[in-house]
């Protein structure tokens, strides 16, 4: 085999590596747009991709069924195709059926919302919701949601607890995407840190005006953390003396998860 041939046959798998890599960004993208979808430009401006490779990569996807075009709005949204796929794997996965108890008694001795979030890759997604008894509840997050790293109470948790190299690199990578909420590097970098000094992560300003929100990490038996349990409510529910008694509360439920998981 002549070395042209050679070199030409041992960058096939990379360059197939590279293009499997951009469609699953393009994908998250679109799966933060939710039903709404998203505009061409946005995934272009959030995945850093030009437009033709991302044009390209959106109408391969379009044909197999993986991603669709509002005929209105002209926005792309995850196709019908996925939740077909999705029912390859209908039981829930280990963490879900460790968390559903501590969540349940956790929702009944805080009484705010509950959110447990899970890391995807550089994003949050929100995979479950319970509700409390208080009459005023913050609803600012829906199942299913989904975020860049660090966008979220329970990002900047997620970041915090991760070796500081490793989250620098999440930050970086989801710079461009950040704009979108009106947050920066710099803002992110900062609760980051003071989340891990504090050993978990409040957020003064939450997604709603007016409320407030703490979110607590939880880690995988080998140590990486993987998800994250968030109260939201509204700002006159956590002054300090609650706020220390919530973060307790979500410290020994994140712990009861880590150790359900372990089994």
């Amino acid at each position: 085999m002549d070395k042209t041939r050679f070199a030409r046959n041992a960058m096939a798998p990379r360059q197939g590596a590279q293009a499997i890599r951009r469609a699953l960004a393009v994908l998250r993208i679109l799966a933060a747009g939710r039903e709404d979808g998203v505009p061409l430009a946005e995934v272009v401006r959030a995945t850093g991709l030009t437009r033709p490779t991302v044009h390209r990569i959106v109408h391969v996807l379009i044909e197999e069924g993986i991603v669709e075009r509002h005929g209105k709005s002209g926005r792309y949204a995850i196709g019908n195709q996925v939740p077909e796929l999705v029912l390859a794997r209908p039981r829930p996965s280990r963490l879900l059926v460790a968390a559903n108890p501590t969540l349940q008694r956790a929702s009944a001795e805080i009484g705010d919302t509950l959110f447990l979030t899970v890391r995807t890759g550089n994003d949050t997604l929100c995979v479950d919701r319970r509700i409390g008894v208080y009459p005023i509840q913050v609803l600012s997050i829906e199942i299913g949601a989904r975020r860049p790293l660090g966008v979220s109470s329970a990002g900047v948790a997620i970041l915090a607890a991760m070796p500081a190299q490793d989250a620098r690199k999440i930050v970086a990578a989801n710079e461009k995407r950040f704009e979108a909420y009106r947050t920066d590097v710099g803002a992110v970098t900062s609760q980051v840190t003071a989340a891990r000094r504090r050993g978990y992560n409040m957020r003064e300003i939450g997604l709603v005006q007016g409320t407030k929100s703490i979110s607590t990490w939880i880690k995988t038996p080998d140590g990486q953390p993987t998800a994250a349990i968030t109260v939201s409510a509204v700002r006159t529910r956590l002054g300090p003396r609650r706020e220390q008694e919530v973060a307790e509360i979500l410290l020994r439920e994140a712990r009861a998860i880590e150790q359900a998981i372990r089994g």
